[in-house]
C-alpha cells in the first residue's frame, strides 16, 4: 500500500471490461469525500500494469475480462506486491467470488439488480469497503495461510461455537474452521456478512474445505456436533430450544428498523447465551464495524466463554476491537491461537 490512506484519499483503481460499469463505479467515488481514481483499465493485462505503476490502495476488480481475467490479475499481482482488491461480482457467478477470495481477494460486492433500493445498497457497500483499507492489516491479508489441524480428544456433551465475521471473514473462517478435526464436539454458527444467496456457496465452500458438514441454516435445522450452519443474507439466525430440549435454528427477516446488520452477530449471540448458558463460545473475527459487541457482553453474562481475534491477525481490526473494549472479552488470540482454543473448549467439562 502507498503509505496510510488515513493521511488523504484512497486512492481507487478500476479494472472492468464494461465501460458502464466503470462509469458507474467513476460516479460513486467521485460523489463521495475521500476517494480518488488513480485509473482504470478494461482489461487484467492493463490493470495489472497500472496496479504496479500507481501502487493504489485498493482495487476494485471485475473478474470476467478478455485478455486476463480477474484470476489471473489476483494470482500475478498479489504475490509481487499485495494490494486490497475490491471483487465485483453478479449474482450468477457465485462461485468465482469464493475462488477470488481464496486467491487472496479482501471482499466483494455483488452486482445490483437495477432497482433503485439495490443500486443505493450498491453505492453504500462500494464506498464502505473502499473505505475499509483505512484501517486494513495488509500484512495479515497477506498473510492468510492454511494452518495445521490440532487434535482434538473425546467428549461427551457437544458444546455450541457462535462465531461473528465481516471483511475478511471467508478466509478468516475458512482457515479457523479447517483447523479444527471433525470429532471436536463442537457444534458451529456463523453470523457472516454476506448478501443474500452468496451464503448458500459459502456454506459449500466450508464443507468442502473442512472436516464439517456445513450448510447454510434453515428455520429447524437441529444445532448439533460436527455441524455448521451459516446464517442466511439478509436473515437473522438465532437458536432456542424445542419442546424435547433439542436446540434449533431460527431464521428471522428483519423487522422494520431493525439491526443495522443482517445477519446480525448481536442477535446470534444473544440467543446463544440464552439457549446455552456455559455451553457456548462467541468469537468475533476481523470485520468493519462494531456487531457483536451488544452480544458478547451476553455470553459473558450467561457464563460463556468469549474469544476476539487479535490486531496481530485480523484483516481489519474493527469488530474485534469493539468487542474487545467492553472488557466482556475472556481472551484476544491470534487466528491459529483461536482454533486450539475452541479445541480446549471442547475438552472443558
Amino acid at each position: 500500500m502507498n503509505g496510510n490512506p488515513s493521511a488523504g484519499a484512497v486512492r481507487v483503481l478500476l479494472v472492468d471490461d464494461s465501460s458502464t460499469s466503470r462509469a458507474h463505479l467513476s460516479s460513486i467515488l467521485a460523489d463521495a469525500p475521500g476517494f480518488e481514481i488513480v485509473g482504470q483499465a478494461s482489461n487484467g493485462e492493463e490493470g495489472l500494469r497500472q496496479a504496479t505503476a500507481l501502487e493504489p490502495d485498493i482495487v476494485v476488480l471485475d473478474l470476467e475480462m478478455p485478455r486476463m481475467d480477474g484470476f489471473t490479475f489476483l494470482r500475478l499481482l498479489l504475490p509481487r506486491r499485495p494490494t486490497p482488491v475490491l471483487v465485483v461480482s453478479s449474482q450468477s457467478r457465485r462461485t468465482d467470488v469464493f475462488r477470488a477470495l481464496e486467491l487472496g481477494a479482501l471482499d466483494f460486492v455483488a452486482k445490483p439488480n437495477g432497482t433503485a433500493a439495490s443500486l443505493e445498497a450498491f453505492r453504500e457497500e462500494v464506498l464502505a469497503k473502499c473505505a475499509a483499507v483505512r484501517g486494513l492489516r495488509l500484512e495479515n491479508l497477506a498473510a492468510r495461510r492454511p494452518m495445521p489441524i490440532v487434535a482434538a480428544s473425546p467428549q461427551l456433551a457437544p458444546r455450541v461455537v457462535a462465531i461473528g465475521s465481516s471483511t475478511g471473514g471467508p478466509q478468516a473462517l475458512q482457515q479457523l474452521l479447517g483447523a479444527i478435526p471433525g470429532d471436536a464436539p463442537l457444534a458451529f454458527l456463523v453470523a457472516q456478512h454476506m448478501p443474500e444467496r452468496f451464503t448458500a456457496t459459502f456454506a459449500d465452500r466450508l464443507a468442502r474445505a473442512t472436516a464439517f458438514a456445513a450448510k447454510e441454516a434453515e428455520d429447524g435445522d437441529r444445532v448439533a456436533a460436527g455441524r455448521i450452519l451459516v446464517a442466511p443474507g439478509k436473515r437473522h439466525l438465532e437458536v432456542a430450544r424445542d419442546e424435547g430440549g433439542e436446540l434449533r435454528a431460527q431464521v428471522r427477516a428483519p423487522e422494520g428498523e431493525g439491526s443495522r446488520y443482517a445477519p446480525s452477530v448481536d442477535r446470534l449471540f444473544s440467543s446463544v447465551a440464552m439457549a446455552c448458558g456455559s455451553a457456548a463460545c462467541a468469537v468475533v473475527l476481523t470485520g468493519m464495524g462494531n456487531d457483536g459487541r451488544q452480544g458478547i457482553q451476553a455470553v459473558k453474562r450467561s457464563g460463556g466463554l468469549t474469544l476476539a481475534e487479535s490486531e496481530n491477525t485480523a484483516v481489519v481490526y474493527g469488530m474485534p476491537k469493539a468487542a474487545a473494549e467492553t472488557g466482556a472479552v475472556d481472551e484476544v488470540l491470534s487466528l491459529g491461537a483461536v482454533a486450539e482454543r475452541l479445541i480446549r473448549f471442547s475438552r472443558e467439562g
